[in-house]
């Protein structure tokens, strides 16, 4: 057995999975063939990647979470060399920046589609 992916929900499997291209340089889709409602997309080293499926009920998660909200169920952890210059590269791409940031050396963004995901230096996680 090997882990292929993680896959994420969303409003519009393409358009999350353009964001995802943007955001980590060097990846690329490696099989679209199962229709406009998947994208898989994967590392330079061929490495463990990232699938998205269109799901029109999508309802994305708050952070943090809420008892009475959808919660998040997964989110991303990707490690950077400068954190200020990668987190103002991916509010530029598209993400937010959360408004709940429990530590000083991560900072949590939210993709378009709503999921929360982590940028970190080494030295921080």
């Amino acid at each position: 057995m090997r882990l292929t992916a993680a896959v994420l929900d969303a409003p519009d499997a393409r358009e999350l999975a353009a964001f995802y291209l943007r955001l980590l340089p060097g990846w690329r889709v490696w099989r679209d063939e199962d229709g406009p409602d998947w994208v898989h997309i994967r590392p330079p080293d061929g490495g463990t990647g990232l699938s998205f499926q269109t799901e029109p009920a999508y309802l994305p998660p708050v952070w943090p979470s809420r008892a009475d909200r959808q919660r998040m169920m997964v989110h991303l952890d990707i490690e950077v060399d400068d954190l200020a210059a990668e987190t103002a590269r991916a509010i530029a791409e598209g993400a937010r920046l959360a408004e709940f940031q429990p530590q000083a050396g991560v900072r949590v963004l939210l993709d378009p589609a709503g999921h929360p995901f982590c940028l970190y230096t080494g030295t921080s996680q």
